[in-house]
């Protein structure tokens, strides 16, 4: 991604990133980049407690200061607001309906970015929250799940018109096995071999998987293009961060899997490429149709649209799957996964270095 180059132009700074996760340890990588968070979970200790490690992967893989051997996040100078929600892996929770209430508080916080790298299948409550959450003006991103395979029914919060899905691909571009797949992907980031926190005191390093990197990638890439113009409004983020994509760039539909492609902050930081257009227009219509720059002002009103699912189209045939189904969220209680697939522990053995595989639940 030529994070060196994009680097000397913007890191992040003056951007926050809600992470609403597992929580976030206060690891070494993200020393002076966490605020005060939130804990809605219920369960013992605070936002800062993280029992599973995957809300501390998410945070440093944004934010990471990359101090020493310190993981470096793709925008190392932003800060990171942790905000702890119920769900799989989390001892002592109430309960799995605590998502609302995290949405709402990072609605209500100074952060510009939600990163959700979660989900499960929503409610009206929930969707209620993700509506006001972007009537905030806040740009929201999520996980689309790791089942390559497809479910007939759309995980939330990605399913919603209101956050942009993230679908994963490795690095040579081409979708990852574990990727989430549908209408509800809009964009990807690569989210395979990605440095993860490991180990007791999450300080050692790993290698995992997973929609859930993938979106940490997508939300630092907008806190780059925000840093840099930070009189946008979540609209033109979006819509930069959308126009430089492989796949409008070649003029071809948005992919089930790829949605309208891979990020690539760099067309817009290092090559100007990208309009940001009408500041209260927003840059996806509500049936999920891209709305370019020179096409904004003609674009719906703000309060008929927020959408963000890509139309599951045929573009870019080779990393095509068969699309899955996708349904409207139904009133249950959201039962919360994280979107981890494989993590890969590096472990030292006489001086050699081997890969043991963990296998957690995907997605």
């Amino acid at each position: 991604m030529k994070a060196e180059d994009m680097w000397k132009v913007s890191q992040g700074g003056g951007v926050k990133v809600a992470v609403i996760d597992s929580g976030v340890n206060p690891t070494s990588a993200l020393s002076g980049r966490l605020s005060a968070g939130k804990d809605v979970s219920g369960a013992p200790g605070g936002a800062t407690d993280d029992p599973v490690g995957h809300g501390t992967s998410v945070a440093e893989l944004i934010a990471g200061n990359g101090r020493g051997d310190n993981v470096a996040g793709l925008a190392p100078k932003a800060s990171i607001l942790p905000i702890r929600t119920a769900g799989e892996g989390i001892p002592g929770a109430r309960d799995t309906s605590t998502l609302e209430k995290a949405v709402r508080f990072a609605a209500d916080s100074d952060a510009q970015i939600i990163n959700m790298s979660l989900g499960g299948y929503g409610d009206k409550e929930l969707e209620s929250a993700l509506n006001y959450a972007k009537k905030k003006g806040k740009l929201m991103f999520a996980g689309t799940g790791n089942d390559g395979n497809g479910e007939n029914r759309t995980p939330y919060p990605a399913g919603s018109s209101d956050v942009i899905g993230i679908g994963s691909v490795d690095s040579t571009g081409k979708v990852a096995d574990t990727s989430g797949n549908g209408r509800h992907v809009s964009l990807a980031a690569p989210g395979v071999d990605m440095p993860t926190s490991c180990g007791d005191s999450l300080e050692d390093h790993c290698t995992g998987e997973g929609t859930s990197y993938a979106t940490a990638l997508a939300s630092a890439s907008a806190a780059l293009i925000w840093s840099k113009h930070p009189d946008w409004t979540a609209n033109q983020v979006a819509r930069a961060l959308t126009e430089t994509t492989s796949i409008l760039e070649k003029d071809e539909k948005p992919s089930n899997y790829l949605g309208y492609g891979i990020v690539r902050p760099k067309k817009h930081l290092l090559e100007g490429v990208g309009e940001p257009g009408a500041p209260d227009k927003p840059a996806f219509k509500k049936n999920g149709e891209f709305v370019p720059a020179e096409a904004s002002l003609a674009s719906p009103s703000a309060s008929e649209t927020a959408g963000s699912r890509a139309e599951g189209g045929g573009g870019n045939e080779a990393a095509e799957k068969p699309a899955a189904q996708a349904n409207e969220p139904e009133s249950s209680s959201l039962a919360l996964w994280w979107g981890v697939g494989v993590v890969a522990a590096v472990v030292v053995i006489g001086g050699a270095v081997t890969l043991v595989l963990r296998k957690r639940r995907a997605g």
